[in-house]
């Protein structure tokens, strides 16, 4: 599993790139979308809808089921990966490079994980 250590993680299974103190974006771990399998539909948040952390913010389908996203932090959706609603698959192939949103007025980031306990929560939830 791959789990960049520049990024924060949340224990739904998304990942954080700060941009800067109060700008990110957002994505589906590597974790995620393996355990989801190939992603076949993206349905993302509108620009200007509140993020509120630990609430659904948007959703994936995989030929296996369709997962809710989670806000992992709060912030305002300045911005969605458009590209990814013709190509959902890029989140399949490049977790980390396919943001999904991105939230300016961040709160909340204390609650998310490092990488490395990131992972030690993803060997708890195999088992």
């Amino acid at each position: 599993m791959n789990t960049p250590k520049e990024l924060k993680y949340a224990k739904t299974h998304e990942w954080v790139r700060f941009t800067s103190e109060t700008e990110c974006e957002v994505g589906l771990s590597d974790f995620a979308q393996d355990a989801l399998g190939d992603l076949v539909f993206v349905n993302l948040p509108e620009v200007g809808v509140e993020a509120v952390q630990g609430e659904t913010i948007c959703d994936v389908e995989s030929v296996k089921a369709v997962s809710d996203v989670y806000a992992p932090v709060s912030g305002t959706v300045t911005e969605v990966n458009e590209e990814l609603l013709d190509s959902p698959e890029k989140i399949n192939e490049d977790p980390y490079g396919a943001w999904l949103f991105r939230l300016s007025d961040v709160s909340c980031p204390e609650e998310l994980l490092d990488a490395e306990a990131y992972d030690k929560f993803c060997a708890e939830e195999e088992h």
